[in-house]
């Protein structure tokens, strides 16, 4: 075995159980979702949002770092965490609580798209 062999696989088991466990709960959110068009389209807020695998999600200009625990979803916005309930069912993403007045439903409308080359994914607020 070659040494980067050996590094690699130290890697992989030093690696903590619970990231595997939140990349199998996080795998139903990666994908570009649009607001539900059955929900009042003059709201404030993101009409789709592209979640990616790599801890990062994107509106317009903006890309924030989430993370997943339980049900609930965390967003790194403005330095800080802003914690949502998520639902997930099938298609259909269900954000409700923090900063919402009320729930906002989105659909699945494909696969997200990559992040743009030189946007980093935000830090994590409780590690900076």
């Amino acid at each position: 075995m070659t040494r980067r062999s050996l590094i690699l696989i130290a890697a992989a088991l030093a690696a903590p159980p619970v990231a595997a466990a939140q990349t199998q709960v996080a795998a139903p959110i990666v994908g570009t979702w649009r607001v539900d068009v059955r929900q009042d389209r003059a709201k404030d807020g993101p009409k789709i949002v592209v979640v990616r695998a790599d801890s990062s999600a994107s509106w317009g200009t903006e890309t924030v770092r989430w993370r997943i625990t339980g049900d609930r979803l965390a967003l790194a916005i403005g330095g800080e965490w802003e914690v949502y309930r998520l639902k997930v069912k099938g298609t259909t993403l269900t954000l409700s609580e923090g900063d919402l007045q009320k729930p906002v439903t989105f659909r699945k409308v494909g696969a997200p798209t990559p992040r743009p080359a030189g946007t980093p994914v935000p830090p994590d607020p409780d590690t900076e």
